[in-house]
């Protein structure tokens, strides 16, 4: 079976694992191009766009893929969009790999807004000293509160003039344990966090220890899912690959 792999994500990359050296499946992991160092991965590779619905749905015919796997960011609502709409367009298998939505406990202090202008105005007019966690491409609304005093975490470095001239930049790349998170809000000593309803492991530390801290949390949510086929992790998506692998190998 012919596999295209939207990636970006540990999901993507543990299916990329699994799928290594089996005969069974050709499989190729795409990433948007975003990070200019992605990690290496366990199967081959390509970077950059489709053109549009157009174009994705052009490359699933062209090069004869029999299932296209979503493994993007739960915020990657447009590629999500244009997976649906290509896989529907040139008949391919879709299935989405979309990890679970962390769940507030009874001592987390959460404010769950539905963007990142909600999240603006949630920080309030007092100056406060914010981790923010939101990725490269929503930063720019919080140009409108430029009091507080921000410290932005990501892979890569933001473009110039999408942040307060104040802010300040921690290149990082997740796991982060418990201890290293604790040790990051307790030396900046901040106040409030902003972040987006990402799930999984790798980055939730820093809500555990803001649970213990007793900080508050601005927690974006997600977009809505997808109307496709969706499980939650790797090991689901192989399953379902080999699931469909038999059928074929069957004739159903």
């Amino acid at each position: 079976m012919n596999l295209l792999i939207l990636g970006g994500t540990t999901e993507a990359t543990a299916l990329g694992r699994m799928l290594a050296g089996d005969a069974r499946f050709a499989a190729t992991l795409s990433f948007a191009g975003r990070t200019q160092r992605p990690l290496a991965q366990a199967i081959p590779t390509r970077t950059g766009g489709f053109g549009g619905i157009d174009g994705l749905a052009r490359y699933l015919t062209d090069q004869r893929i029999d299932a296209l796997i979503d493994a993007t960011h739960p915020f990657a609502a447009q590629m999500t969009a244009h997976a649906v709409a290509a896989a529907r367009q040139a008949g391919v298998a879709l299935l989405t790999v979309l990890r679970p939505a962390w769940q507030p406990g009874p001592r987390d202090r959460w404010t769950e807004v539905p963007d990142m202008q909600a999240a603006v105005e949630a920080l309030g007019g007092v100056a406060r000293r914010v981790l923010l966690t939101v990725g490269q491409k929503d930063l720019t609304p919080f140009t409108s509160a430029p009091w507080h005093d921000y410290l932005v975490r990501s892979i890569e470095p933001p473009p110039p003039g999408v942040l307060p001239p104040s802010a300040r930049f921690l290149a990082a790349r997740g796991p982060f344990t418990e201890a290293d998170e604790h040790r990051l809000l307790t030396e900046e000593r901040i106040e409030v966090i902003v972040t987006k309803n990402s799930g999984g492991t790798a980055t939730e530390a820093k809500l555990a220890v803001a649970r213990v801290l007793g900080l508050p949390v601005v927690m974006t949510a997600r977009p809505p899912p997808p109307e496709a086929e969706i499980v939650a992790d790797a090991e689901a998506a192989l399953a379902w690959l080999l699931r469909r692998h038999a059928a074929v190998q069957r004739g159903v």
